[in-house]
């Protein structure tokens, strides 16, 4: 093998919607893609990528702490995303891994667009209209009535990169009054983008709709299950682009059957990939797609490119810009360089 082994790890569109950039890294090593369970064993996944010591990894596997305890030596795990909560940071640095993430602003606008647009979607009922005209039935239209998200009241959980982004269209572009559900950021910040910051109890009783764009913490795993369901209006929608364990799937499901629940759009799944006999797809007005929030080409273009300076930085002995752990190690007999 050579010096530098790159694997890419369940990525399904890395070095395939731009092959330059798979190009690039063939310039300094060894390419591989590989595809595995998202829910895999460390040991097993470390034993997959034995003799690798460079990663690009998507949104899973986990890279645990069996993982490294078994892993040979591993000098950079470059998410191919802005989240790195399937990678054990502390594992990792104890084994001098870098990790570095995607700086948030390249998925920002994209994430943002398609919470959006997944929303309008079960607003407006898109999909079972243009089904119908499918089916030939254009007659049948009045069926197909929807709501407006203009002048309604939106609960953002989660104002940072992409929630932030989510308020600012929703009160911009629509009118909308915006209440945000934040404990990290002040109340200045929140107002800076048009919403007004609320506790999140407030925010479950007042909105017509809610957007999730939170990152996926201990605290908030669940955060949305039937006792919030229950505190919620009655017929609201619900978006989430964030993380899908941010919800209890069967609550969201039970949600949806009494009607408490209007209408779910989800780019996520607390577990993916997502099958077509997910519970979801049981109910109607359910718009579920397959975490691509941030795949449009200009997005795609900056993420790939940017994985591919993280590599280009730890070969010549650099810290890659948004490292995780930003402290110098020791890779291959090289200093890492916080420059």
């Amino acid at each position: 093998m050579s010096k530098y082994n790159i694997a890419i790890v369940n990525s399904s569109s890395f070095g395939k919607v731009f092959p330059e950039h798979m190009e690039s890294l063939k310039k300094i090593g060894q390419v591989k893609h590989f595809t595995v369970d998202g829910e895999i064993a460390g040991r097993e996944l470390a034993e997959i990528l034995h003799g690798f010591n460079i990663v690009i990894a998507s949104v899973t596997p986990f890279f645990t702490q069996e993982f490294f305890d078994y892993k040979d030596e591993l000098i950079l795990i470059s998410r191919h995303g802005i989240g790195y909560n399937n990678v054990d940071v502390e594992a990792a640095k104890k084994h001098d891994t870098i990790v570095s993430i995607i700086p948030a602003l390249v998925e920002r606008d994209a994430v943002a667009e398609n919470n959006v647009t997944n929303l309008m979607t079960i607003l407006r009922r898109t999909v079972e209209a243009q089904q119908s005209v499918k089916e030939d039935d254009w007659e049948d239209r009045a069926q197909f009535v929807g709501r407006t998200l203009f002048n309604k009241t939106v609960g953002v959980v989660g104002v940072g990169n992409t929630g932030s982004r989510v308020v600012e269209i929703v009160r911009n572009g629509f009118q909308c009054e915006v209440l945000a559900y934040d404990p990290y950021k002040s109340d200045m910040h929140i107002q800076s983008f048009g919403a007004k910051k609320v506790s999140f109890e407030e925010l479950l009783e007042a909105s017509d709709v809610i957007c999730l764009c939170a990152n996926l913490t201990e605290d908030n795993y669940h955060m949305i299950s039937t006792k919030e369901i229950e505190k919620m209006k009655d017929h609201v929608y619900i978006s989430n682009s964030a993380r899908g364990a941010l919800v209890n799937e069967e609550a969201i499901v039970s949600g949806l059957k009494s009607g408490k629940i209007a209408g779910f759009a989800t780019d996520v799944l607390e577990e993916e990939p997502g099958r077509k006999d997910h519970p979801y797809l049981s109910v109607d007005n359910v718009v579920m797609t397959p975490h691509t929030s941030a795949y449009t080409m200009e997005c795609l273009e900056e993420m790939g490119k940017k994985c591919v300076r993280d590599v280009e930085d730890i070969v010549k002995g650099q810290l890659p810009e948004r490292a995780v752990q930003p402290h110098s190690s020791y890779i291959s007999g090289q200093e890492v360089s916080t420059c």
